[in-house]
């Protein structure tokens, strides 16, 4: 019989090890704190914070200190360091480049040799500076140079909210009432003290005297008569040159954060938080950072929803007013007699531990840690 034919015999398959996937890059957050204000402590242990909570599955953190006189050094990434107990400053380290055209995201350091190389690229930069030099506007310009991503607001809403004269200006324009003020410049009191005087008396006491463009309170004095003015003048005008003077508003301090929305959604506000304080006392200072037993944080306020709602849509209308992103925290006063007034529009609020902005958010379902994965992810997405 004639042979059959035989079916062709498979060649073995080679079995081929599985390659691990290539792990996916963690975001680099070039880290920016510290800065020539008077608010540099302040910054420092913001950055701290920062530092100490930030997911570092997803992210890596390039720390830069900027001194008070301006220069960008790189800092050891160690949030014990910039404890506010510490007052923490940043003062020594080897010299840092930002990215030094649209065309790079390269970030340089040169040692002490005056040797040169090259640390990493990085993806966005989240600025955790107060007051001006940071704050202001400056920084979000010079990042919008480089063509970098950067975490909240951009040069316009950051200069606006700075100066709280053209923020009342703004604001006041938007609808939303604010208190009565005057605006002081250094070479007006200067020149004629007693016409500065002179509209003082339209004001009934106390008033609150401000430097034009700080915050965290430097610089504030609560004024109950005339024979204190002068000094609180000179308190204000020691930060900036020019001062505004406010008519005092009597009624329950609120504050309310705000969140960008994302692919076009509207900006989303948090629940109230209450600021009580002892009689006689204001939010100063020590009282927003050393946790002074004359104030202390109630969040979320004691109050009806419709005030509630109220001020959530007023806080969103100033964030839109000003051209917000990323972030603010709106501050008001709540009062029978007054209703709701508008105090200020923080566009870089006090982010440490104990500080309103996250303590609202965390109220409203979104941790600290959450909180600046969702800044870092609406930087990314900002369309400057």
């Amino acid at each position: 019989m004639p042979e059959r034919d035989q079916p062709e015999r498979a060649e073995p398959v080679q079995q081929v090890p599985a390659q691990d996937a290539e792990p996916t890059r963690k975001t680099r957050v070039a880290l920016l704190f510290g800065g020539r204000s008077s608010e540099h402590t302040i910054s420092c242990a913001t950055a701290g914070s920062v530092l100490e909570h930030i997911d570092r599955d997803r992210f890596e953190v390039v720390p830069i200190g900027i001194t008070r006189e301006g220069r960008f050094v790189l800092q050891a990434d160690d949030p014990a360091a910039l404890a506010l107990e510490r007052v923490p400053e940043v003062t020594g380290g080897e010299a840092v480049l930002l990215p030094d055209s649209s065309t790079s995201r390269a970030i340089t350091v040169t040692d002490a040799s005056g040797a040169v190389r090259q640390l990493v690229d990085v993806d966005i930069v989240f600025p955790i500076l107060h007051g001006r030099f940071g704050e202001d506007g400056t920084v979000q310009g010079m990042l919008d140079l480089m063509d970098v991503p950067y975490v909240g607001n951009g040069v316009l809403a950051s200069a606006v909210a700075m100066d709280k004269h053209f923020a009342k200006t703004v604001i006041e324009h938007a609808g939303i009432k604010v208190a009565p003020w005057m605006t002081v410049s250094r070479h007006e009191w200067a020149t004629d003290r007693e016409a500065v005087r002179a509209r003082l008396g339209d004001f009934p006491m106390p008033v609150f005297v401000k430097p034009a463009r700080a915050g965290s309170s430097v610089g504030v004095s609560r004024v109950g008569t005339i024979v204190e003015f002068d000094a609180a003048m000179a308190l204000a005008l020691a930060e900036d040159t020019r001062v505004l003077v406010e008519a005092g508003v009597s009624g329950r301090e609120i504050e309310v954060g705000v969140l960008g929305g994302h692919d076009g959604d509207r900006p989303r506000a948090s629940l109230p938080g209450e600021i009580v304080l002892d009689e006689g006392t204001f939010y100063d200072f020590d009282a927003k950072y050393r946790g002074l037993s004359t104030a202390r944080t109630e969040c979320p306020a004691d109050l009806d929803d419709a005030t509630v709602q109220a001020l959530q849509q007023a806080a969103i209308h100033a964030f839109e007013a000003i051209d917000g992103s990323g972030l603010a925290r709106v501050d008001f006063f709540v009062s029978p007699e007054h209703g709701i007034v508008l105090n200020e529009v923080n566009t870089m609020p006090g982010f440490t531990s104990i500080s309103m902005f996250p303590v609202v958010w965390q109220a409203s379902g979104i941790g600290y840690g959450e909180l600046i994965t969702e800044l870092i992810e609406l930087g990314l997405q900002a369309d400057r």
